[in-house]
């Protein structure tokens, strides 16, 4: 039988099963993958050529009845515009493209009730798995009520993953903050700096204390003990990193070395040094952590913890659609310091790219 040449007529699933030669409930199982219910590989192949004989397109909405569940994936990141998120969302989605899941994207712009209101939201829609980036708190109640939740998504038959802290009953993919800080301190060390400052994030914030614990711990390994007044708080952006940044210059003893907890924080760092006439690396040097893909383009070179984000983002997706483990999983994942020009080694000359000059 020819595929019919009028995209009016749309096939129905009877004429698949009357062209196969079985029943409508066959097709329906060979089509939409019933949970529970297959059938033989034969019948399977018998019905989708009939299918595709005759143009029938699956209804999504009767595959997920069919299944139990929607073949969407939600995704839920505290701030798509950061592009640690959108490097890490990128991840999923090429993972998800290839095993043809659709990605739902939840932006929560750094809010636990959006998060909340999302992972609800993808319940509801027996979404079949849900991917959650983003740093835990340190808000006892905040982290029960989303582990509730999480839970009775999980026990309908969801799958979640969070690339996160632990602090949730659900897969985790992890980062070892504080030994990446630590490696990172001990680097900056051996090239000579001794007078530090950290530009510290939230301090509820679990990722942010971890990078700052981390650092200091590294210092301490070689002798060198922060005081608290050389630890700024601040928020976990662009603006954190320039505000704070801003403060410290209102004082009369700049640090050699500038810690961000993040790229981004120590790219408005060095934003705000460069508008008050403050060079970087001549004058103070300065230090990040996550290694974000638009570091290529900023000069000098900034020195940071390079973490694969694209493959936390390919892990989290596999964890997400393969099959529920007894116990929550954990996979931590390492990072790599990467020195570039932003912090030489003391007393070395400064380099600086062809046709350029320190600002006056």
């Amino acid at each position: 039988m020819p595929r019919r040449s009028d995209p009016a007529e749309v096939p129905s699933l009877a004429e698949v099963a009357r062209r196969a030669g079985v029943s409508a409930a066959t097709a329906s199982r060979a089509i939409h993958g019933a949970a529970g219910r297959a059938v033989s590989p034969e019948l399977r192949d018998r019905v989708l050529a009939a299918a595709a004989e005759l143009g029938y397109v699956v209804n999504p909405n009767a595959q997920a009845m069919a299944r139990g569940r929607a073949d969407v994936l939600g995704l839920i990141v505290q701030d798509i515009g950061d592009p640690y998120f959108s490097t890490v969302a990128a991840g999923v989605m090429r993972e998800a493209r290839a095993s043809t899941v659709l990605v739902t994207l939840g932006d929560t712009q750094r809010d636990p009730a959006e998060e909340l209101a999302y992972v609800r939201a993808f319940r509801s829609n027996r979404a079949r798995a849900i991917v959650i980036v983003g740093s835990r708190t340190s808000h006892r109640a905040i982290n029960d009520e989303l582990a509730a939740e999480l839970a009775r998504f999980s026990s309908e038959g969801g799958r979640a993953v969070a690339v996160t802290q632990p602090r949730v009953p659900i897969d985790v993919i992890a980062v070892d903050n504080r030994g990446g800080a630590a490696g990172l301190a001990g680097a900056l060390h051996d090239l000579g700096y001794r007078r530090f400052g950290i530009l510290a994030g939230p301090e509820q914030l679990l990722t942010a204390a971890e990078r700052t614990a981390g650092f200091r711990e590294g210092l301490a390994g070689r002798g060198v003990h922060l005081f608290d007044e050389e630890v700024s708080p601040g928020s976990f952006v662009w603006n954190g990193g320039y505000d704070t940044t801003a403060e410290l210059l209102k004082g009369d003893n700049l640090p050699e070395c500038l810690f961000a907890v993040n790229d981004v924080m120590a790219l408005g760092a060095m934003a705000c040094l460069r508008e008050h006439g403050v060079r970087v690396p001549e004058d103070i040097a300065v230090a990040g952590f996550d290694d974000i893909p638009t570091l290529r383009d900023v000069t000098p070179g900034l020195t940071t913890v390079r973490i694969d984000l694209d493959e936390i983002g390919r892990k989290a997706c596999r964890l997400a659609l393969s099959d529920a483990a007894r116990v929550p999983r954990i996979e931590t994942l390492t990072g790599e310091t990467v020195i570039r020009a932003s912090t030489p080694e003391v007393n070395a000359p400064v380099r600086r790219p062809a046709g350029t000059t320190p600002p006056a």
